[in-house]
């Protein structure tokens, strides 16, 4: 293990590669191989758990064959409903049953990405279509259908993400190799908003806030967090499915980043007993012509309008029916726990860190962030879950119970978050609610990628079974 510190710092030494461009790094995929001399272009989807998925090609090869309509891209449909660990779903559309047929893909050629984390790499996204529509079980449709639904009521959402990551020693090959045995945070102690990070993360952050600004999503801040080894990124403001993608990169280019200088990065919500990693959605509402709507008072107030309670009221009904689109696995729901910075209530707050939903900035900025999801949720699905939870609260006309002004945690009238993936699962399962604002056929098909983490889990013997239970059971 020293060896191989010691090796990551001697490359962390070494000033990294230039990322900066003459040119924008987005834009026609034909445009951006030819200005930048790429050999390589990775054609992409965003799965369920949030990951890229596709294939690698010759960057000249595939702009030939696109242009000439010599090629169809596919891949194998069960891309779309696999669990963590890429097992076959036992039954559904993406089962053994169903033949593991391919699905379609439409590229978005005109929106290729240069992946400065990448040597002479660009990104093609593509969404999966079935029958010549959106597939409607892919989470980039999801998504999409909830944002064509608010702005059936005249409202467009920005979206903000911030997410905590915790880094670690030794790549992931390394923590594979010993069994992801003896981690060690990259970091020992609470360096929470501290400027006096070890050389391997200070390095790592700067090289990480180099190459997705070369990418064209450069971050607002990176930031030391509370727990050993655990960095928060922030990113501007921006369009919702914009946002989205963004975060789906950079969890890319933070693996990328990690293992070329010999680290490794964690995005579950809960690491190790008493660590958890949130990801934060803030999200602000305008109309067609970009005025807020959630500020009672648009120019500098910090109370929320009638939409604005609505929306948080919405929040509250929809997010614990929905939950294993912000809390997708049984680790998810370890970080959820009381006397922590993550919710154990669902309450709401004006900057209050303790609530689920907190209300934050005024006029103009004033607008909702949403602290449950963890940073192993896919964003696309979180964000889902959230902008029903707002169409839900101004379509019904919901009233949210007092804002909490303290500790949230000691306000008992408010309902726990969901305890379990168990227990979420099975409100997901048995919700009207969740069925009329997703579709029967979403909540059908998320539950049971869930059920499948909850099987795997179930036969297993952990580590903290046999600690407690060996020579004392």
């Amino acid at each position: 293990m020293r060896a191989t510190v010691r090796a990551a710092l001697q490359r962390a030494a070494k000033p990294p590669v230039p990322v900066e461009v003459e040119v924008p790094p987005v834009g026609p995929v034909d445009q951006l191989v030819d200005s930048f001399g790429l050999d390589t272009v990775l054609l992409a989807t965003v799965d369920v758990q949030g990951r890229l998925k596709g294939k690698e090609f010759d960057a000249a090869g595939l702009v030939r064959r696109l242009a000439s309509g010599a090629l169809t891209p596919e891949m194998c449909a069960y891309v779309l409903g696999t669990d963590l660990g890429m097992t076959p779903a036992a039954s559904g559309p993406f089962s053994w049953q169903s033949g593991f047929g391919d699905v379609a893909l439409l590229p978005g050629l005109q929106q290729a990405r240069v992946l400065p984390w990448l040597p002479d790499t660009a990104l093609v996204l593509a969404e999966p279509v079935s029958g010549g529509w959106p597939h409607p079980l892919a989470p980039s449709t999801a998504l999409a259908e909830q944002l064509h639904r608010l702005a059936g009521r005249g409202l467009v959402p920005a979206v903000g993400i911030e997410t905590e990551f915790v880094v670690y020693e030794g790549t992931a090959r390394d923590a594979a190799a010993a069994g992801w045995q003896g981690l060690r945070p990259a970091v020992w102690d609470n360096r929470d908003y501290a400027l006096d990070q070890p050389l391997l993360v200070r390095e790592f952050s700067r090289r990480l806030r180099r190459v997705l600004a070369g990418a064209g999503m450069p971050v607002e801040a990176v930031k030391g967090e509370g727990a050993a080894g655990q960095v928060e990124v922030t990113f501007p403001y921006g369009e919702a499915v914009a946002a989205c993608e963004q975060h789906v990169l950079f969890k890319h280019a933070a693996r990328a980043v990690a293992d070329e200088q010999g680290l490794t990065v964690s995005f579950m919500a809960a690491p190790s007993t008493g660590v958890g990693s949130g990801m934060h959605l803030h999200v602000s509402l305008a109309d067609f012509e970009d005025r807020t709507v959630l500020a009672a008072d648009p120019e500098d107030g910090t109370e929320l309008s009638e939409l604005g309670n609505q929306a948080v009221a919405g929040l509250l009904a929809v997010l614990p029916e929905v939950a294993p689109l912000w809390a997708p696995y049984v680790n998810s729901y370890k970080r959820l726990a009381d006397h922590s910075f993550a919710p154990a209530r669902l309450a709401w707050g004006r900057d209050n860190r303790t609530c689920a939903v907190r209300v934050v900035g005024h006029g103009r900025s004033l607008r909702l962030e949403v602290r449950l999801p963890g940073a192993d949720a896919n964003p696309m699905l979180a964000l889902t879950a959230v902008v029903a939870g707002i169409r839900h609260g101004i379509d019904a006309g919901l009233k949210p119970p007092p804002a909490t002004s303290g500790y949230a945690w000691e306000q008992h009238d408010a309902p726990l978050v969901p305890q379990s993936l168990d227990e979420a699962v099975r409100a997901f399962e048995a919700s009207a609610l969740a069925g009329e604002l997703l579709g029967e056929p979403l909540v059908a098909h998320l539950a049971r990628i869930a059920r499948m983490d909850l099987d795997h889990h179930a036969a297993r013997v952990t580590d903290a079974e046999v600690e407690r239970g060996l020579a004392q059971a």
